[in-house]
């Protein structure tokens, strides 16, 4: 039988597979066809533009780090890691540390997330999966504008509007939790009158406090997000699930969530790097204070941020280098703790898997 170009000989045998032909004896394999991707005049200067602004960002970020890192050598050099072990800030008796200010930053970062990520968990699952069409871009609208209002105006809120109620609820707490070391309130928490007595200032000013001027800041990020990854659930998964019989919040449980698991872990982490540098309401609510100690009722705290912001004006050359080594190490956690959710954010929406 002879040859033919377009189909290939018969077998000699069954088991025998096709050689190729002529390509095979002269050694030519089949090489796949390069796909030449031309773009046209806008999309070439979008995407030029684009790139030159991810470098500026780069470049800007990697400046402000460089810049940091070496405006804290001296710092270093003097201290050495006594800087991070002390926490009494008195640059008058050359003895300066940030061990203070950095657990009270975490302190009112983990706080503030504790409070706000439920609510942004909520929030988001119902303007996706149980708010009325009508509803959803009004809602998204004012989520988007708490975003929007500047810190000042939450850090007079909580100090004018909130802090007079929340000393009744940290003082309730800590009467009838105080067995937990959280909630300990170094007063006597049975007097009689006590928002008279001298054990009251103990309860306004704390880490708890400026916390939730905190939560209502992150709160719309951490919503954002969650929401614009719960919206791109697979819808067919979501109508299969009702269709076979389930809940509203069953299918919700068993799509919607192990969908956006990375959208949640992500707007939670994002949220938790815009609260540990948050500045002028926390400034506004604490009474500072440079001490070590659990008690988040408690009177008296400080952050960073707060430390920073109050510092940095009437500061000498000698505790500006310390300012802003206490700066370079907030940036570089900010750093990692945005990075990581960027990543996880990036990877939830590349594609998920639901779990039925």
């Amino acid at each position: 039988m002879p040859y033919n170009a377009t189909s290939p000989p018969a077998a000699t045998s069954p088991d025998e597979p096709w050689d190729g032909g002529d390509h095979a004896e002269h050694g030519e394999q089949d090489v796949p066809r390069t796909l030449a991707v031309r773009y046209s005049l806008q999309d070439r200067t979008f995407l030029h533009v684009v790139r030159v602004l991810a470098f500026l960002v780069l470049v800007i970020t990697g400046s402000i780090g460089v810049f940091l890192g070496y405006q804290s050598i001296p710092t270093l050099q003097h201290y050495g890691l006594s800087f991070f072990t002390e926490y009494r800030w008195l640059p008058s008796q050359d003895i300066v540390g940030i061990a203070a200010v950095l657990l009270g930053t975490i302190q009112v970062a983990v706080i503030a997330l504790l409070l706000a990520f439920p609510l942004s968990l909520l929030t988001a699952l119902f303007i996706t999966d149980w708010a009325p069409s009508w509803a959803r871009p009004l809602l998204v609208r004012m989520v988007d504008l708490m975003a929007a209002v500047p810190g000042i105006v939450f850090g007079l809120w909580v100090l004018i509007v909130i802090q007079p109620h929340a000393t009744r609820v940290t003082h309730w707490i800590s009467r009838y939790f105080d067995w937990i070391p959280f909630f300990h309130v170094r007063t006597d928490v049975d007097y009689p009158i006590w928002n008279q007595a001298p054990g009251y200032p103990a309860y306004a000013g704390s880490a708890a406090i400026a916390a939730l001027a905190v939560a209502m800041m992150i709160f719309p990020m951490a919503t954002s997000v969650m929401r614009e990854v719960f919206s791109e659930a697979p819808v067919g998964e979501k109508e299969a699930a009702l269709a076979l019989g389930a809940t509203r919040w069953s299918m919700v449980r068993t799509v919607v969530l192990p969908f956006g698991r990375g959208g949640i872990i992500g707007g939670t982490m994002l949220a938790l790097g815009r609260a540990l540098g948050e500045t002028i309401s926390v400034v506004m609510v604490i009474s500072q204070a440079f001490e070590i100690k659990p008690y988040v009722l408690e009177s008296g705290t400080a952050t960073i941020s707060a430390l920073i912001a109050s510092g940095f004006k009437e500061a000498s050359p000698a505790q500006l280098s310390a300012l802003l080594t206490a700066g370079f190490v907030l940036f570089v956690m900010t750093l990692v703790v945005n990075s990581l959710a960027a990543v996880v954010v990036a990877r939830s929406r590349g594609g998920g898997v639901t779990e039925l």
